[in-house]
Order: C-alpha cells, then structure tokens, then sequence
C-alpha cells in the first residue's frame, strides 16, 4: 500500500518505472546525514517524459543515482517493469541497467578521451552481445557521421557534438527509459535547443520514456509531459507541464517560474517570492522544508510536514496553503 508521500502514485502495473518513498542519506561531519532525498515518489507511463526541477542541491541527480542504484537508495523502491531494483544484486543487476541508460550532465568529461568514437558507442554492445551492428545507425539518428565522426576521438568534437556521442552511446542498448541528468546545462543556448529538440525526435523514433532533469524551469516546462517541483529533498508539487506553468500552486513553483525572463505570467518579482539562501540538508527545518524562505509561512508550518494533497485531475502539492485560482486573481492568501 503506498505510503502517505505516495498517494498520487498510479496503481502498480501501469507504469513502465515507478519509484516509491526513495530515500537518500549520505554521512556528514560528527555523526550526522545529509538528507538528500526524503520520501520522494512519482511514475512514468510509457512513453512519458518527467521533469524534475529545482535548485542546485535540492536532491535531482541524486534520485538520478538512485534510481540506477548508483549507490541503491537508504529505504524505498524502485520498479522497472514491476520488477524490484532496489533487491538486485551483482549479474541481476547489471543486466537491469542495460534498459535503464543515463544521459550526464558534463559530455566531455562522461567519455573516455582515448577512444575512438566507434569503441566508446559499441562498447555496450560488444559487453552485451546485443545491437553490435546497430552503431552506424545510431549515430546517424543523433546526427553525426559515421563515415568521419566513428574514427576521431572525444576532443576533437565541440560540447553539443560530444552529448550526441553521450546519446548514442545510451540508445544502442535500446533502454526503455533514459535518465537525462542535466543534460544540457553545460551547452551554450542555442546548442541546448538542437539538442532538446533531438532528444524529442529520439523519443518518438524509438518509443523512450524519459526522465529529464534540470534546475531551468524554462527548459524542463518544454519537453516535458508532467513536473515534478523538488526543494531540499522534498517533492513540493507535481502536475501536468501545461497546468504547472500555468497555475502554479506551490509558493516554490510560483518562484521559480517568476524567476524566467519574460515568461508572461505576471507573477510578482522572484525575490519577493523567495529570499535568502537554501538550509543545510544536514539540518533541515522541521515541518515544511521551504517555510524558512516562503512569505506565507504560518505557524503550522513549522509544526507539521505538508503531505501530498490532490488539487483534482493529476495535480498534487505539498503545501498547507496552496495558491489557488480564486487567490491568484483576487491576491488574498486562503484563511
């Protein structure tokens, strides 16, 4: 039975990957944690794309990690297909992860320098025993050249160039779904559209589900089929892409998305939304995780942990005093 951070999870089965109640904690200085991840929950149906948003260290890569089991999350679970990760061990294991492949954020640094192009893409392949003569095609489908990128190795491509590597390097185990941890926050603006718009052609050209992640909610909003708004560890709201952007209903989504240049919503400025600096995840404030920053923080805030709540539809927030569409229009806070 889901737990109360999972109530919006849809029933098992449906879903091709499904994380429930992840939990991330890694050892701090005198005995203490860092709570990365905190009771995080959420599912994609096949052929979805999830983003996940928020600031730097607010726990995205680390859910990343988790769900590859790079290292395996402290408590919860995550299923690919219905099949548990979190109790696979050594061969079990491996083989899972040949249908669960990562994109990363950092394409020049995730390659290996020494080799050649050919070696690094059909190095899956070869340890496999599966699409060996599947690399010229897969090159060709993120745009590079066989006849002339194959044989050059990774510093003799610029950044955008070496991430279609870094991609073809994850499609040609054919994955069902693909973790793409920042995968553009590294290029240059006009880069990160050719490369978001190839991820799009990618996913309906081999049927992928995706999982994409990025702290730019102006980039996330527009690959995205469903948000998942993360602060500190803690999943703050999840709603479809359209309806997040549009009614916002979280005080940390509103700031976010009043952080975007020009992005016609007519929110206030963002820093009157959301002030001063993240707390330490090895000792967040108790309750609400964002009260410390939120301007409509009460007292409840700090004596009770907001959990999911539906807002109809396949809308949730974490929030004892969600916005809503009669407070949007008239400025009143709920009573």
């Amino acid at each position: 039975m889901a737990g109360s951070g999972s109530a919006h999870l849809r029933p098992p089965g449906q879903a091709v990957l499904r994380a429930e109640d992840l939990v991330v904690e890694f050892p701090a200085d005198r005995g203490r944690s860092v709570h990365a991840v905190s009771g995080v929950s959420f599912d994609l149906l096949p052929g979805e794309t999830l983003g996940i948003v928020g600031e730097s260290g607010c726990g995205k890569s680390t859910t990343a990690r988790a769900l590859m089991q790079l290292p395996p999350p402290l408590s919860g679970s995550v299923r690919l297909d219905g099949v548990e990760l979190t109790r696979l061990k050594g061969e079990a294991l491996r083989r899972t992860r040949r249908r669960l492949q990562m994109i990363f954020q950092d394409p020049i640094s995730s390659l290996n320098p020494r080799r050649r192009v050919r070696d690094i893409v059909a190095e899956g392949p070869r340890v496999w025993g599966v699409g060996g003569d599947r690399v010229d095609e897969i090159l060709e489908a993120v745009g590079l050249d066989p006849a002339t990128a194959a044989t050059r190795r990774p510093h003799e491509f610029s950044g955008g160039q070496c991430q279609r590597i870094s991609i073809a390097r994850a499609l040609v185990l054919e994955p069902e779904v693909v973790i793409c941890d920042e995968p553009v926050s590294a290029l240059d603006v006009s880069v990160q559209a050719q490369i978001l718009g190839l991820l799009e052609d990618l996913k309906e050209r081999y049927r992928l589900t995706l999982v994409f992640i990025a702290h730019d909610l102006a980039v996330v909003k527009n690959v995205s089929d469903r948000i998942l708004v993360m602060y500190l560890g803690k999943t703050c709201e999840l709603a479809p892409g359209s309806e997040l952007v549009e009614r916002p209903a979280h005080p940390y989504t509103r700031a976010l998305l009043a952080s975007i240049p020009r992005s016609g919503l007519g929110l206030p400025p963002a820093d009157q939304l959301i002030s001063g600096e993240p707390p330490s995840p090895v000792t967040p404030p108790s309750g609400c995780r964002f009260r410390t920053r939120c301007p409509k923080a009460a007292p409840r805030c700090a004596q009770e942990e907001p959990e999911m709540r539906s807002l109809g539809g396949d809308r949730w927030v974490a929030c004892h005093y969600p916005e809503t569409e009669t407070e949007t229009e008239t400025g009143t806070a709920p009573a």
